[in-house]
């Protein structure tokens, strides 16, 4: 699959699907080369999706510094650029809903219209869960965290009557197959670093495009508060909550449906 030159550092992304263009930005610590992801979603039946590994993640560069939300949200409307679509349609899940707010400030004209799932805004809004913070916790105690986090219906108790959680947990953000490469934990930490300095909340009313929130019941992570926050910041923006946690897009069969529909009101 191919990688494209960026401000100087190499990308790697995909293309699939036929139709109006999605552009999707992915959570923390996200790697395309860990399937499924959204490449094999049903979003790429309706329309033509692209996604990329960004700075510091899976096949693209991971260069010693420019760990900053604002690079971030630079290197996806250099993408849209260096693809030839002069914007497009936006999903952004958890990390990528914080680039997604950047990119609709810093760089309006890439944005028709945008999904932010299981994110936060910073500052005054609230900001999503310190993970950065986890680091240090030893393996067990990270996951079991991880869990209760992800979905806060889980608890102790849910965990010792299902001892396969912890493994199966586990296998799904298992990426020390890849932790061999050049600058791997640096890249992740400096992702991890420009998450927790995330803070749009001031500038959230300069979004001026359609902007659909989603969020899970149960998330412990980017909290239906801090949604609630979002959605009275931005302009033309609406709020929804599925039955799920920060994981709600796989949990509740009623999301992919909703975003196709909300994609399908508009053009890119």
């Amino acid at each position: 699959m191919p990688h494209i030159s960026l401000h100087g550092l190499s990308f790697y992304y995909e293309q699939a699907g036929q139709g109006r263009d999605v552009l999707v930005l992915n959570g923390s610590g996200s790697d395309m080369r860990v399937t499924p992801n959204i490449m094999q979603s049903p979003l790429t039946s309706h329309f033509r999706v692209t996604s990329f590994d960004p700075r510091g993640l899976g096949q693209s560069a991971k260069p010693e510094d420019g760990y900053t939300m604002a690079a971030y949200a630079d290197d996806a409307a250099a993408l849209l650029e260096a693809v030839g679509l002069q914007s497009a349609m936006v999903l952004g899940i958890s990390f990528g809903g914080m680039v997604g707010q950047e990119l609709a400030i810093r760089h309006p004209a890439c944005v028709s219209r945008a999904a932010l799932f299981c994110t936060a805004a910073g500052g005054q809004g609230g900001a999503s869960y310190p993970l950065h913070e986890l680091a240090d916790l030893p393996k067990d105690e990270r996951l079991a965290l991880s869990l209760k986090l992800n979905d806060t219906r889980i608890d102790d108790a849910y965990i010792k009557a299902n001892p396969d959680a912890l493994e199966t947990a586990r296998q799904r953000i298992d990426l020390s197959a890849y932790a061999h490469e050049p600058n791997w934990a640096h890249g992740r930490a400096g992702q991890l670093a420009a998450r927790a300095a995330h803070d749009c909340w001031e500038r959230l009313p300069q979004i001026d495009c359609p902007i659909w929130l989603a969020g899970g019941k149960y998330d412990g992570i980017a909290t239906p508060q801090a949604m609630q926050n979002m959605a009275s910041q931005i302009p033309h923006a609406k709020l929804d909550f599925y039955e799920g946690g920060h994981l709600f897009i796989v949990q509740d069969g009623k999301t992919f449906p909703d975003l196709i529909s909300f994609f399908n009101q508009g053009t890119a």
